[in-house]
């Protein structure tokens, strides 16, 4: 089979996972060498400055000794089996880079032998890049489960960020759906890893802050780790989800975690068998999620806050925001003039950065409602729960149910995410 035949199959079969943003890298390219990851950062989303950046995003293989009932490479689906060899990847790497196609690779594989066979392929990919073709760009390399911890963390000496996914939010469902894979080959590597780029960030502040220090600790995956969970493969409610990736993110110090609506590549028959909603019902949870989790890592949110329980599901008509300022109206109105930061980005439509924006211009003046817009604050939806003054813009205390009409989206109201969707707007 020849090369471009089998980018075609890797490259399609490398597209259900969603775990590849990266971003908080600061590689720089060898002297003399190609490709840095400084100058912008390397994300598979928009950069900051508002670029897409591309990553080659292929399997190494697809071939798979596993039979995990979601995915479209498992060792009981058909289709034809294909491989690279390292020379063959690095080569196309650096074809592609030359040619300003992409900015860095994205690298992972089906298990197609023993753990530490596959992860030992795809170190070798990496090292190549690096040694022999001088390739200072992204790499971003997922962790083999149940790959020696030594593999594992020769390869973040080489990489930008690693991943190892999760999939399914309880040991149940992965012993249900994926029986090969063990819960403990998963977050032994996450663990390992957590460990490392702590060292790692220790010993690079220090060298920052040292005058005696001459030499920077060896890297590793400075952009950090991350991973993914299926939306709707299994049984498990929104609370459970968010539960587990506020779980990641304290005691793993993960980067993102990452949301899939599960998109159906078997019939019913063969695959989990599981009628958990339309598609459109799936990317619209999986939007809620993702705006759930941005309202813990950035608005000072904690899960229980926004679903209850564990047990429990996220909305489907209002964004999490919303549905928890409606609930908890004894917190409105706000002030705008006098409010904490904390308590603005818990008003809807108050985002980040407008709440900084709110907090520097106040202290220059007095506020009014024309400058508010100015500084980025959504009105139409803070409207019902701030003044300005002591003015407000609306005449009526409103009730619940018109709150929810005014402010509801619905849940057929959002498309599939796309890996190159930025996140706009302010929550």
């Amino acid at each position: 089979m020849n090369t471009e035949a089998k980018i075609k199959i890797l490259a399609d079969a490398a597209k259900y996972d969603v775990s590849c943003a990266s971003s908080g890298s600061t590689r720089l390219g060898p002297k003399g060498g190609m490709g840095s990851t400084l100058s912008a950062g390397i994300c598979h989303s928009w950069s900051s400055d508002g670029r897409c950046i591309s990553l080659l995003k292929v399997l190494f293989s697809n071939a798979c000794r596993y039979d995990c009932s979601y995915c479209v490479n498992r060792a009981s689906a058909g289709g034809r089996r294909v491989s690279f060899t390292v020379d063959e990847l690095t080569n196309i790497a650096m074809a592609f880079y030359r040619r300003n196609y992409i900015e860095g690779l994205f690298l992972s594989s089906g298990i197609f032998a023993e753990p530490d066979v596959v992860m030992e392929q795809l170190l070798r990919v990496a090292i190549t890049l690096r040694s022999e073709h001088r390739f200072g760009g992204y790499i971003h390399m997922k962790a083999i489960p149940g790959a020696s911890q030594e593999l594992v963390a020769a390869a973040g000496r080489w990489v930008d960020r690693m991943s190892v996914n999760i999939e399914l939010p309880s040991e149940r469902s992965l012993n249900r759906l994926a029986p090969q894979k063990k819960r403990r080959d998963i977050l032994g590597p996450m663990g390992w890893m957590r460990t490392e780029i702590d060292h790692y960030r220790e010993g690079m502040e220090e060298f920052r802050h040292s005058s005696f220090l001459k030499t920077k600790p060896a890297s590793f995956v400075p952009a950090g780790q991350s991973t993914q969970l299926i939306v709707g493969a299994s049984p498990e409610a929104d609370g459970t989800i968010l539960s587990l990736a506020d779980g990641l993110y304290k005691s793993y110090g993960m980067k993102r975690v990452y949301y899939s609506a599960f998109v159906p590549t078997v019939s019913r028959a063969e695959g989990p068998g599981l009628d958990l909603g339309t598609p459109n019902r799936l990317k619209a949870r999986e939007h809620r999620l993702y705006q759930a989790d941005w309202l813990m890592r950035f608005y000072g949110f904690a899960f229980d806050e926004l679903v209850g329980d564990r047990s429990a599901s996220l909305d489907p008509e209002l964004d999490p925001k919303s549905h928890w300022a409606i609930v908890h109206r004894d917190h409105f109105p706000v002030d705008l003039e006098r409010a904490d930061y904390e308590v603005l980005l818990r008003v809807p439509g108050i985002g980040v950065r407008s709440a900084h924006r709110l907090v520097v211009a106040r202290r220059e003046g007095p506020l009014n409602f024309e400058l508010v817009a100015r500084l980025g604050v959504v009105l139409s939806r803070a409207k019902y729960f701030v003044t300005c003054g002591g003015r407000s813009l609306v005449s009526a205390d409103y009730s619940e149910k018109v709150l929810r009409m005014r402010l509801g989206e619905g849940p057929d109201a959002f498309g599939q995410l796309s890996l190159f969707d930025a996140i706009s707007g302010e929550l």
